[in-house]
Parts: structure tokens; sequence; C-alpha cells
């Protein structure tokens, strides 16, 4: 019995290993060509840290293609090709999952009630682990959803589902370890999604309990896939067990929320150090006025757009800024 049928990838074969290579590889190869002026792996992290495996966890961007070019970057030129995790709240066409899960993706299961997202929670800790046990590499993101101002911070509670599913009652730095988290910094120029989330926030401020009904999921997705990102960089940065070990003594002496508090801070310092920053000048002034023209809302508050839009590309520069003088 397959107790993950419900959210594991689909098995890949031979036939299957092949397919991919030429129907999904090939794709996204075009999509790099026609929505990017450069895409580029920056390695930081050496042979070792991957030797085993490892968990990529990330700021979040695009709802596809943040994990889709890792795994073509991290498969071309490391032939490592990294199971993904993907929210069911996105299936939102019948044709969506079984792609995703074709690709390696596994589901995050959206929705429930308190006692259903924990048991969720759990289901989805224990089928990392167990790729972790298989030394399989996985892509995770650093908070549910993406960061809609910019503003990349890891979530305490993305850490506690990674080693919630715990029956050997091992301490917190010894799963983490186990984890081998290297933490992934993406940084594409221009998001083609910056003014639908935006206007995502216009929409939240007027009313607080709007919510996106699944087509604008699929909008989304379709903007981010096909729209222009500019120089697109991914930096993978060494692995946190370095840190783990430097520190072990004084994260001891933590408790176990404290525990978890400071590996999210490190996995942040980590993304925020590794930024890319790009140059701004005039022609992305006009860009942002182009975007603003495609928002077409009741009521549209340009003021507050036109400061969101901004916010989400300053956001990432101010967190460079405050911690390229810190030693973590």
């Amino acid at each position: 019995m397959d107790e993950y049928k419900d959210i594991r990838a689909y098995r890949v074969g031979w036939l299957l290993q092949v397919t991919d290579w030429f129907t999904i590889m090939p794709f996204l190869m075009w999509l790099r060509n026609r929505t990017s002026a450069s895409l580029t792996l920056d390695m930081q992290a050496d042979k070792d840290d991957l030797k085993g495996g490892a968990v990529f966890m990330s700021n979040h961007r695009d709802i596809v293609m943040d994990a889709a070019w890792l795994s073509l970057l991290l498969r071309t030129k490391w032939n490592i090709r990294p199971y993904m995790g993907i929210g069911t709240n996105l299936y939102g066409r019948w044709w969506i999952e079984p792609l995703c899960k074709l690709m390696r993706c596994f589901s995050v299961i959206r929705g429930g009630s308190p006692r259903e997202l924990l048991q969720h929670s759990q289901h989805l800790s224990a089928y990392i682990q167990s790729l972790r046990h298989r030394k399989k590499s996985i892509w995770i993101a650093q908070r549910e959803g993406r960061a809609k101002d910019g503003n990349d911070r890891t979530q305490d509670a993305v850490i506690k589902m990674l080693i919630l599913n715990n029956p050997q009652a091992e301490d917190v730095l010894t799963m983490v370890r186990r984890l081998n988290i290297c933490p992934t910094c993406i940084n594409y120029e221009f998001d083609p999604c910056d003014y639908l989330k935006a206007q995502e926030m216009q929409l939240k401020r007027d009313n607080p309990d709007w919510k996106k009904t699944k087509d604008d999921d699929v909008f989304s997705m379709k903007t981010g896939i096909y729209g222009y990102k500019g120089r697109v960089v991914y930096r993978i940065t060494p692995s946190i067990n370095h840190w783990l070990d430097q520190n072990e003594e004084q994260l001891r002496s933590l408790n176990r929320n404290q525990q978890i508090r400071a590996i999210a801070e490190r996995v942040d310092y980590q993304i925020h150090s590794s930024y890319e920053i790009y140059e701004r000048g005039n022609d992305f002034d006009r860009y942002i006025e182009q975007q603003l023209q495609k928002i077409q809302i009741p009521d549209k508050d340009t003021a507050f757009l036109r400061e969101k839009l901004y916010e989400m590309y300053s956001n990432p520069v101010k967190n460079y800024q405050a911690v390229k003088d810190i030693t973590l």
C-alpha cells in the first residue's frame, strides 16, 4: 500500500524520463529564451553539501517558474532533479495536478479544520523525511504563498512542519541537520506578476475578506510562465549545517521555539545576503507606469498601487543592505 499516494509526485520510470527530456525540458528551455534575458545558476554550496541530497529552501516569487527553472538548472548542470512542493489551492484546472506531479511536484494540501491541517502537515512531513532518507533533493518555499511585497521572511511554521514527524523524539538540531537545508535566493529583474500582486494588496486592503478565485490563480500562473523576467539569477548558498556545527553549544542552550526561530533567521540571512542587486534608472520608472496601466479594478488607488510596486522591488535591496555587514 502506498501511504503517500494522495500527495506524492508520480513515480518516474525510464520511459517517463525520456519523455521528460523530449517534452518538458525543451519547453523550459524555450521559456528561458523567450521570457528572460539570461538565466544563471550561482552555486555557492560545494559538492559535499549536495552529496546526499539537500532541501533547497528559497524565497518565492512565481507560482510555477521558481521551482521549474531551479529544476532545469540543477538537472542540466549538476544532474540533480529535485522534488518540489506545490499547494493544492493551485489545482484550478483538471490538467494542472497530473502535469505538476509528472514534473516531480508533490502536493501541499491547503484548507481544512485546524485538526485536519495538523494531520496534513504530519503526513507531508513524513513524506519529505522519507525522500531525504532516500537521499532525494527537495525544493520548498520558505513561506506559504509568495511574498507579495518582496520582503522575504522564513516562517517558523515551515521549519516546524519539516520536523513535525518525529517518532524517535529526536531534538530539533538533529532533525534539521538531517534535512541539509541549502538556502536558495531567487532573483528576477522584473516580476511579470508584480501588478497582480499590487492589485491583490489593494483588494485585500479595501475588503479584508477578499480572496482569490481559482481563475485568479490560473491567470497568475499563466502570467508568471509567459511574462518577461529580464535577468534571472538563482544563487544556492552553503548548507546551514556548517552554521549549526559552529554554533551548536549556543543553540542547545535555547528552547525549541527559540531554536526554530534562530534557524529561520539563518535561512533569511543567507537569502538576504545573496540578492542580485539590479541597477534601476529612468527606464524602470516607465516600467512601473506601464504595469500600473494593466490594473483595472473599481476605485483604483493609483498612489497606493505605485507605492506597492516600488516597495516589492526595494525591499530586497533594503534586506541586503541590512545584513551585508552582519556575521551570524
